[in-house]
């Protein structure tokens, strides 16, 4: 009884030590609070006095320094080891226990590729705050060297972070704004946060100087701190734009990583997807140092919400960043609506940041940047491209009834050139394509692939929520089971970080040439210490794209049997010697998986893979035969009028007739998916996705001699700008005067909701963003891992 008792009391006192830590630092749940505090309560039972675990638990949590994460972003701790030698800068305290958003890359998002060879971050002394070199140098980043374009820029401290003086002496001013030109995944967000950060700190101690001048006085600590207190909750030190949700958490998570030093610094992410109310809330109460936001979740505020329209209105530094990407996905008007809400040019310092600087970037130049700027180039003419020096491979599949095994024939090559450390991204060109691999792999890969049961499957695309997207995107980012996949649609193309990616492939074309490098990149990061590998697997009628958009990349060819011959040598390779396989590699010695209290499988680490290997690599065809007779034939056609809308805008670039387009989609749903026959699409369907519009209608064929007729009589061009037919009304097409009326056996959803001119751009009337029920609507099930494609 006396043992039962002080068990009980022991985990009251768990209890409420769990609740008082969880409360006071952020976290969100009790069982991280826990984790605090464990050691603490397992002492006490040890002690066997509630009294002396108290006491512990008091001293444990005055350790803790307060927590600065938003309440939106999840907490967690960064890595002991590595902690830089600042003790020549000045005496520090004993560095606090760090809580930050999980988020948060476990080292920094961009890492030079020649950091051993840059200026040092120790030469920034007496140049930044010593709080700002304390993040850079030891926790939380542990930086030794500059990347090129830190160098280029951080130099500029702290001259670029001197505010804007409205009083002209007469002597010319010195450039304030910068457009850099630079690569991704070269240390840019570091390089224009620490000059955001700085600015911030001088501009805050200048207004309270000025506050107390004002005023008549010489000196006034308390009004001082009024001042600062007003100005930090009233006027923006930074907005910095980015072009999608997953980059703009990225670049938020890195401010606050660069600022946790800084006493009471905030910052503010606004992006689509989340509780606009909780954004609203935590505005109106908290400072406002640095804004991240995505442009249309920023011009709804903007427009509905005066608050931040007003606190917009005082920003003192505006930053684009990817400009390119911005431009490529239509923001173009969303930039210039927002410009027009910031102050005006010198008062308001601007940097742009951008992989290219094109036609358009300089017309955005011109419109956003001081005349008096300055260009930094760190891309010379003679750099090899990002994605060089990474192998890539390409293959043209005989038919469609090899995609499925072909696809899980890479993943299992990655597996086995890479035990205990593989992590594969698996692209696709649809958000329905997505839905429906995502399922099927997370099937298949429990009986195909080497490491079982042990694979771990990640689906993100824009049908989930932002919350879901995040968590995803941490998870498969933290991820440490050696087998993980990730299937996702090109919201994870650009800009995102994923350490130690070991393959990508793509399924299908890309939207862009562009658009293949920047998933390309997403293997082979620098300092990820893997070499990664690319692979593009196309159907027949889609190689049209390797031979026009893809010349000047380095791809190889790879056939379907010479893949499926290293797969058995590698797999006959390992039967023979499974210990040699895994040699310097930490298994893990558990049996079975464990989950969470959510369900979700946790790993403790990679898993020896289960010999023989070799019959489960040769059951695979038999496999993915066997999954395809409970396959969801609803959500085949859905897959299947979602390509159709995909592929009939890249016509032109693929220079493929789209009669042979729509056959080829048909086949595909058959022989990959194991229809017996094709969905049926009706004409008019077929004509609202953009199947007669006569781009590719007479591909081939010669022009006919007959002079065109104008419904009005003469020549075609007569009548054309006459003030008489001024606001005259042309006829609608024949199928509008139809009532656009479609066969009930058409897909499910409008036939717009499934044409795209590019696809991805999320937030911008893109059929990614629909979610409506029977005919007015493109999905019938949650966005989320419900197993999309399979019958229930």
């Amino acid at each position: 009884m006396m043992v039962s008792s002080m068990w009980s009391r022991a985990a009251r006192v768990c209890g409420r030590a769990c609740a008082q830590t969880s409360a006071r630092h952020g976290l969100t749940t009790i069982s991280a609070a826990h984790q605090a505090v464990a050691p603490l309560c397992a002492s006490h039972v040890r002690r066997s006095s509630v009294q002396a675990l108290q006491q512990a638990q008091a001293q444990e949590v005055t350790k803790h320094s307060r927590s600065r994460t938003e309440p939106l972003l999840y907490p967690s701790s960064f890595p002991e080891e590595g902690q830089a030698d600042i003790e020549t800068l000045r005496p520090p305290p004993k560095a606090p226990k760090i809580v930050l958003d999980s988020g948060a890359p476990a080292e920094p998002m961009d890492m030079s590729r020649d950091k051993a060879t840059g200026p040092l971050f120790s030469s920034l002394k007496d140049v930044v705050s010593y709080e700002t070199l304390k993040a850079l140098t030891a926790k939380p980043f542990n930086l030794v060297h500059m990347s090129l374009v830190q160098a280029e820029v951080l130099p500029l401290l702290p001259q670029l972070a001197e505010p804007y003086s409205e009083v002209d002496d007469g002597s010319p001013r010195p450039p304030r704004d910068l457009l850099v030109k630079a690569r991704t995944g070269t240390g840019k967000t570091l390089a224009f946060l620490v000059p955001a950060v700085e600015a911030r700190l001088k501009g805050i101690e200048a207004f309270a100087r000025q506050a107390v001048k004002d005023a008549g006085l010489t000196s006034d600590q308390h009004m001082e701190g009024r001042a600062r207190r007003a100005f930090t909750r009233e006027h923006v030190g930074t907005l910095i734009l980015s072009p999608t949700r997953e980059l703009a958490t990225q670049i938020a998570n890195e401010a606050l990583r660069l600022t946790h030093y800084h006493k009471d610094f905030e910052v503010r992410l606004f992006v689509g997807g989340s509780s606009k109310r909780l954004q609203m809330r935590d505005w109106m109460k908290g400072r406002r140092d640095i804004v991240v936001a995505t442009p249309g979740r920023l011009r709804d505020l903007l427009h509905s919400e005066p608050e931040v329209a007003r606190g917009i209105s005082k920003t003192k530094m505006f930053i684009l960043d990817e400009a390119d990407t911005l431009l490529d996905m239509g923001f173009r008007d969303d930039i210039d609506a927002i410009a027009d809400y910031l102050p005006k040019t010198p008062a308001r310092q601007t940097f742009l940041f951008s992989a290219t600087v094109s036609r358009s970037i300089q017309q955005i130049a011109r419109a956003t940047l001081d005349r008096n700027h300055v260009f930094i180039n760190t891309v010379s003419d003679s750099d090899s491209p990002v994605h060089a020096h990474v192998p890539q491979y390409h293959t043209v599949l005989p038919s469609a009834s090899e995609q499925i095994p072909h696809l899980l024939r890479l993943l299992a090559h990655d597996q086995l050139i890479n035990p205990g450390k593989s992590k594969s991204i698996v692209f696709l060109p649809t958000t329905k394509m997505t839905q429906l691999f995502a399922t099927l792999l997370r099937e298949l890969s429990k009986t195909t692939l080497p490491s079982l049961r042990h694979s771990k499957v990640y689906e993100i695309h824009s049908k989930r929520t932002q919350e879901a997207r995040t968590m995803t995107s941490d998870s498969f980012r933290a991820d440490k089971s050696g087998s993980s996949i990730l299937v996702t649609s090109d919201v994870s193309a650009r800009g995102v970080d994923y350490p130690g990616v070991t393959r990508v492939i793509q399924v299908g074309i890309p939207g862009s040439t562009e658009q293949y490098i920047h998933r390309v990149g997403r293997t082979g990061r620098a300092g990820a210490g893997t070499q990664g590998r690319g692979d593009l697997v196309l159907l027949p009628w889609e190689c049209g794209f390797l031979t026009w958009q893809l010349t000047d990349m380095p791809l190889k060819p790879l056939t379907v049997s010479e893949l499926q011959s290293q797969v058995n040598e590698l797999s006959a390779k390992f039967d023979a010697d499974p210990n040699t396989f895994f040699k310097g590699i930490a298994v893990s010695t558990e049996t079975s998986p464990r989950f969470d209290r959510h369900g979700r499988m946790v790993s403790s680490g990679p898993t020896m893979y289960k010999a023989p290997l070799s019959p489960t690599i040769a059951n695979m065809g038999r496999s993915v035969s066997n999954l395809l007779q409970n396959i969801d034939e609803g959500a085949v056609k859905e897959t299947f009028a979602s390509l159709l809308g995909y592929y009939m805008a890249k016509s032109p670039e693929l220079r493929t007739q789209k009669s042979v387009l729509v056959q080829g989609c048909k086949d595909w749903t058959m022989e990959a998916c194991g229809l017996s026959v094709p969905p049926y699409v009706s004409e008019q369907f077929m004509i609202q996705l953009g199947y007669s519009d006569g781009r590719t209608k007479r591909f081939g064929s010669a022009f006919s001699s007959a002079p065109r007729r104008s419904h009005t009589g003469g020549s075609s061009w007569m009548g054309r700008g006459q003030q008489r037919n001024k606001g005259r009304e042309r006829d609608p097409p024949q199928w509008a005067m139809q009532g656009h009326a479609l066969d009930e056996n058409d897909p499910v959803g409008r036939p717009e909701e499934y044409r795209s001119q590019r696809y991805g751009m999320e937030g911008r009337g893109s059929h990614d963003q629909r979610s409506r029920d029977g005919r007015g609507g493109f999905d019938r099930r949650d966005g989320g891992e419900s197993g999309f494609g399979m019958r229930r």
